[in-house]
């Protein structure tokens, strides 16, 4: 696999609905694993989407590779995926094999059911290929979203909140199969011990970069720092 081309975002801004979630972002993304923090609210979803190209900023730029990942959604496809929170918000097909398949006619594979079939066999589960979607469980369902994101082989693979709603057996298998994957990781989550093992931490607080750099020396301030407000009796600051 090709080496993840550099992520850069010079002075990003993103207004939604007259509210600025996100403002004056400037980064350049080179590491195999980085793990973006932040409060719920604080912006870290919004900048996954921007990353992706699922929204264009309302100023400044983000670029992949020197691609604008909004303005060129094909070029996209071989460079990022992402792994949305909530599977049935990714999922489009009733069926397993339907679902796996959709990613690489996009991309004009020349046999998408071989290689689904193949996938589904190293995987341990070529039981799922005629399988309906809405039967698998959500940890089940959130993999199969994995399987159709790795089928298309993107240097990057954005993570959101990738262990939300899931049972500590499946967010351990889900954490080891992440872990052996060759491609960037860009993993966002408000718990700390998600990303603890990454090379960098981003620190999102209202929309701004809060803190950004090793990750030890950043989530143990972004641990303590969540320990003083919660020891508050008061949320006024939301």
């Amino acid at each position: 696999m090709p080496q993840a081309e550099t992520i850069t975002m010079t002075e990003a801004s993103v207004t939604l609905a007259g509210r600025p979630v996100l403002v004056g972002l400037s980064l350049t993304l080179t590491e195999h694993r980085i793990g973006i923090v932040g409060r719920n609210g604080s912006g870290k979803t919004t900048l996954l989407r921007l990353l992706a190209g699922l929204i264009a900023p309302t100023s400044g730029t983000v670029r992949v590779g020197g691609i604008d990942p909004a303005k060129d959604r094909k070029a996209m496809l071989s460079r990022l995926g992402i792994l949305f929170q909530n599977p049935d918000h990714q999922i489009l097909f009733p069926t397993v094999a339907e679902e796996l398949a959709f990613g690489l006619r996009q991309m004009g594979h020349p046999d998408p059911q071989a290689a689904v079939r193949a996938t589904l066999a190293a995987e341990g589960r070529p039981h799922w290929h005629d399988a309906p979607c809405h039967h698998l469980s959500q940890g089940q369902r959130q993999y199969l979203c994995l399987l159709a994101v790795m089928m298309m082989e993107p240097q990057t693979i954005l993570l959101d909140e990738p262990f939300a709603g899931l049972d500590l057996p499946t967010q351990s298998r889900l954490a080891r199969r992440l872990h052996t994957l060759p491609q960037r990781l860009i993993t966002i989550s408000h718990d700390p011990t998600a990303v603890a093992g990454v090379d960098r931490v981003i620190w999102l607080e209202g929309g701004r970069i809060h803190r950004d750099g090793p990750a030890p020396a950043i989530l143990a301030e972004f641990r303590g720092a969540m320990a003083d407000l919660g020891a508050q009796d008061a949320d006024a600051d939301l």
